[in-house]
């Protein structure tokens, strides 16, 4: 049985992650581990360079067709990150 002021776990970990001021960072890292799952393996293969700063993406893609095709699909990327996170995480993508 449950008491009034009892919580689970999970909202336990996302109110200390906004005590401590460290959600956003936790939710930059989610990106750069799921980016496989985002982009698919051979896009995530040729990504030499991933991270987050000043919710601006920036990326070292080693293949100039595929930098390209990312270029194109930059608003696309920008919305399902947006989306599976639930907050705006990125508001630009940068190619290095």
């Amino acid at each position: 049985m449950r008491k009034a002021n009892d919580k689970s776990l999970k909202e336990a970990i996302e109110q200390m992650m906004q005590v401590y001021k460290i959600k956003r960072k936790f939710d930059e890292t989610g990106i750069i581990a799921h980016w496989p799952e985002l982009v698919g393996k051979p896009v995530a293969n040729r990504t030499k360079e991933l991270f987050v700063r000043d919710k601006k993406l920036f990326l070292r893609i080693e293949s100039s067709v595929i930098k390209n095709e990312l270029m194109l699909m930059r608003t696309q990327i920008i919305n399902k990150i947006n989306e599976e996170s639930g907050a705006v995480l990125v508001e630009e993508i940068i190619f290095l």
